[in-house]
């Protein structure tokens, strides 16, 4: 979701470039600081993160972590998020790194080029990208967009290696949408099931929508509606994820409004389905079409708004990273990884320090 109307944004990337560059330049850590990939017990429960997990003082650094998506290639960590924005100058999707742990320490890398395509939807950057692994390749799905309307476009760039900001190939847009239409083209999230592979999307409108996606660039056949919040007008839910667990299909959503800071009333919500494209259902058997979703993840303690939950299977584990808007410091963007719990069938997380208590 587009975060230009944040009061805590600025426009510049001089930071980012700078920590790109020390990345490269400075020694690795000795060998005891850290357990590298693979090494130790995996992690559990609420992660204490570290190096660059996002940050923002204005006209110095800002470091964007909006929408996060995780992934790893060969031990080797990766957050992509939205991009810095900025109209004259729209960022790319924003990539950062970690080479020992989904802990961290974490290093941005800065920005992936912004396709020149993108400019005729007036961005101020790119959102909220989805990125996937198939055969040694990475594609990278994104929203292009401005914020408040749904003349949208989801585009696609690949890369053999993501941590190479030059790498990347852009193949422009995949799925769009227009002002006729009753969907947003945003939000994109891809998975495989079944043999095929899906792409599920939406934000407002008509709410969360899924297509099947044949050679992973082309949607084919009909859209099927997933979820809805009706009881938030004008239909906030956003950011679907959906992924597999034992015989169940999972739904996330993030209900509510980001982009607020402190105020931000972001959600994060589930369903079930016993197949991956619906219908999903909450706790209580509602159908998310018909306003359904049990709770998962919600403003606790410094941790205000957090939404667009995005999950990685990793040593027979699922995590997962979000974004939340710290209040102890006015509402930076930040982002948090946790293991994903379960207790009779359906995920729970654990708090940790930061927490506090839930709101009443």
């Amino acid at each position: 979701m587009d975060v230009s109307t944040s009061p805590r944004r600025t426009h510049r990337r001089t930071l980012a470039a700078t920590l790109a560059v020390l990345a490269l330049a400075l020694p690795a850590a000795p060998a005891h600081a850290a357990k590298g990939p693979g090494q130790g017990p995996p992690p559990t429960g609420k992660l204490v993160m570290t190096g660059d997990v996002g940050d923002y003082v204005e006209g110095v650094v800002d470091d964007p972590v909006h929408d996060p998506t995780l992934f790893s290639d060969r031990g080797v960590h990766y957050v992509a998020s939205t991009g810095i924005a900025n109209a004259d100058d729209p960022g790319g999707i924003f990539l950062r790194r970690s080479d020992r742990s989904l802990a961290g320490p974490w290093v941005s890398l800065g920005a992936i080029d912004l396709p020149r395509w993108t400019r005729d939807y007036g961005v101020a950057h790119l959102w909220a990208p989805h990125v996937v692994e198939r055969g040694g390749t990475f594609y990278l799905y994104y929203a292009a967009s401005s914020f408040g309307t749904n003349r949208s476009a989801i585009g696609l760039a690949t890369t053999r290696t993501p941590g190479d900001l030059g790498s990347w190939v852009d193949h422009g847009p995949v799925l769009t949408s227009d002002a006729g239409d009753d969907y947003n083209a945003i939000d994109p999230d891809v998975y495989q099931a079944g043999g095929k592979w899906w792409i599920a999307f939406g934000s407002f409108w008509s709410g969360i929508q899924v297509q099947e996606l044949r050679d992973m660039d082309t949607p084919v056949g009909p859209v099927r509606h997933l979820a809805s919040n009706p009881e938030v007008p004008p239909n906030a839910i956003e950011n679907p994820q959906v992924f597999r667990h034992g015989g169940y299909w999972y739904l996330t959503a993030s209900w509510g409004f980001c982009c607020r800071g402190v105020d931000s009333t972001y959600e994060t919500v589930v369903g079930r389905s016993t197949s991956p494209t619906g219908p999903f259902v909450d706790r209580a058997g509602v159908p998310m079409t018909d306003g359904g979703g049990t709770s998962l993840l919600r403003t606790r303690g410094n941790q205000v708004g957090p939404g667009a939950l995005d999950v990685l299977r990793e040593r027979g584990r699922t995590y997962a990273v979000h974004h939340y808007y710290d209040a102890r410091t006015g509402g930076t963007i930040r982002m948090q990884v946790r293991e994903v719990e379960w207790a009779d069938g359906w995920p729970v997380f654990s708090y940790g320090p930061g927490d506090g208590e839930p709101p009443a």
